[in-house]
């Protein structure tokens, strides 16, 4: 069995609990901003293939204490890494340290990086490494003590889905757009809007939660070029992911005021293969309105802190809070925004208010259960 490390924004650790544990991996442990879990070599495709959450998936070769580079030495030099890394692997390392004693990130590289070298010299009998081949990059982490040290399976983040090559101004990720879909309890069978879609990246996420589309279908990942992954693996994976689709009719619309962004929205729902159950169109979210009694509007307005100035973006969430009140007494509306103020040029107090992070930015997600 192997051990896996899945990093996640902050406040959405349950989020990426439930799709580990739905996976059917096995230990799930929810810890601050990652999970830790516990399967199988095959599940490294599975995972990379189906979370909508997770930052990225590390494969856990080592934890151990850490207070002292000559722990941090022998540690790292304990580790089989000639059972991963083959003799011409390249094998860059990153990490960081936080509360640690070890504080010194670059020497904390160093050593690792050191560590390394000598346990493949002991087993390939030779002096030096070409780093001409694949890619295995080492990632650490040094907290309280004591070290992790990890391969990255992923390589890009996957919040790069590979369908979105270009996005607006300020674009939300992918991961995060899914776990707003996800909080919002969409599951396909609800009307879902988003009056100000950008690049589209909330109803795109939401058509795939619809569907039941594994998010990583479309891209590669670092691990699929190892030696220790068969192609099997992830052939076996992406079969099973395709297996489990779901094809019906849905209710999915993005509408944003510019043109451009529409036109764009619509070539990322074509490239990410939804572009049958989701529709965009020029709109001013000034004015959304719907006749159905229930649905789900779920969106991410301008903050002010970027693209507005903060009285245009109040001015802006003043008519869209009035647009929302028209809405039948069904529909939950859903908002991430960080501007303070939100609330009152809103002109009402959210139901439920939950913190998450759009990058690094602090937001509050305002939950709405009754327009």
């Amino acid at each position: 069995m192997e051990t896996y490390l899945i990093p996640c924004l902050l406040g959405l650790e349950k989020l990426v609990s439930d799709e580990v544990k739905r996976l059917g991996l096995q230990e799930v442990q929810a810890e601050n901003g990652r999970i830790l879990c516990r399967g199988t070599l095959a599940d490294a495709a599975r995972l990379n293939l189906n979370l909508r959450c997770g930052a990225r998936v590390l494969l856990v070769l080592g934890r151990f204490p850490a207070r002292s580079f000559e722990e941090l030495f022998q540690g790292t030099r304990a580790i089989a890494w000639e059972d991963y890394l083959p003799e011409n692997a390249a094998f860059p390392v990153k990490g960081y340290s936080i509360s640690s004693q070890l504080h010194s990130v670059p020497a904390c590289q160093s050593i690792i990086k050191k560590a390394m070298v000598e346990r493949m010299k002991a087993h390939y009998h030779r002096e030096q490494f070409p780093e001409d081949g694949v890619k295995y990059q080492v990632r650490f982490s040094l907290f309280k003590d004591e070290a992790a040290l990890c391969l990255d399976t992923s390589g890009e983040g996957l919040y790069k889905r590979g369908y979105r090559a270009v996005g607006v101004e300020a674009p939300l990720r992918e991961t995060l757009a899914a776990a707003m879909v996800l909080l919002s309890r969409y599951r396909g069978k609800d009307p879902l809007c988003d009056p100000f879609c950008g690049s589209g990246t909330i109803p795109i996420e939401a058509a795939l939660i619809a569907k039941n589309r594994a998010p990583g279908l479309d891209r590669r990942f670092a691990a699929q070029k190892w030696q220790s992954l068969p192609a099997k693996l992830w052939l076996d994976a992406a079969e099973e992911a395709m297996d489990q689709e779901f094809h019906g009719q849905y209710d999915i619309w993005g509408g944003d005021i510019d043109p451009s962004a529409v036109e764009l929205s619509r070539h990322n729902a074509e490239l990410a293969g939804v572009d049958d159950c989701v529709r965009f169109e020029v709109a001013d979210a000034g004015k959304f309105h719907r006749d159905s009694d229930y649905g789900q509007l779920v969106t991410n307005p301008p903050y002010g802190e970027r693209l507005l100035e903060k009285r245009e973006a109040e001015a802006l969430y003043r008519s869209f809070g009035k647009a929302a009140r028209t809405l039948p007494a069904g529909w939950r509306v859903l908002v991430l925004s960080s501007h303070t103020e939100f609330e009152r040029a809103f002109g009402r107090s959210a139901e439920k208010k939950r913190k998450l992070y759009n990058g690094m930015i602090r937001c509050q997600y305002y939950m709405y259960f009754k327009a």
